[in-house]
């Protein structure tokens, strides 16, 4: 049963580095930055998101994917294709964001009104919204990421 991962926080919080030592390779790939011209990337997304799972991989979607309008299509799709549901929650840390955007090298880096409209929209998930599994992840202070069980009432 293939599983799809979905990361889940602001611009710059860790999201492409930790699917790099977390997930990677065991986990297919998909983001957006991947395709920045692209006309439709929703659908190119859904498209490479369904491939995966119907062919039995484990996906990881690494975006913002900051509420339920953008996780709903996503979580449809593995309910289709079997697949375990997990939640990857990157608690908001807008100074922490704008300080390491701030460091990103030319169009890699977010103008800083993105995070900021990104921040409007950015909700943690909960299991009701069709979550199978859920884990807050945070820095750890050594390059790396402590990863635990999102507990229910945990905010951030």
């Amino acid at each position: 049963m293939p599983t799809l991962a979905i990361l889940i926080g602001l611009q710059a919080s860790g999201k492409t580095t930790f699917y790099r030592q977390w997930l990677s390779p065991a986990y297919v790939h998909v983001s957006k930055d991947d395709f920045p011209k692209a006309r439709r990337r929703q659908v190119r997304q859904m498209r490479l998101v369904e491939e995966a799972l119907a062919d039995g991989r484990d996906v990881a979607v690494d975006n913002t994917n900051p509420s339920p309008e953008e996780w709903r299509p996503l979580i449809e799709a593995a309910r289709r294709h079997g697949a375990t549901i997990v939640g990857y929650w990157f608690p908001r840390d807008v100074p922490g964001s704008l300080a390491r955007n701030a460091t990103r090298p030319g169009k890699t880096r977010v103008p800083d009104v993105g995070i900021y409209a990104t921040l409007k929209r950015l909700r943690r998930p909960r299991r009701s919204d069709g979550f199978d599994a859920l884990h807050s992840v945070r820095f750890d202070g050594a390059g790396g990421f402590d990863v635990r069980p999102l507990a229910e009432e945990e905010t951030g």
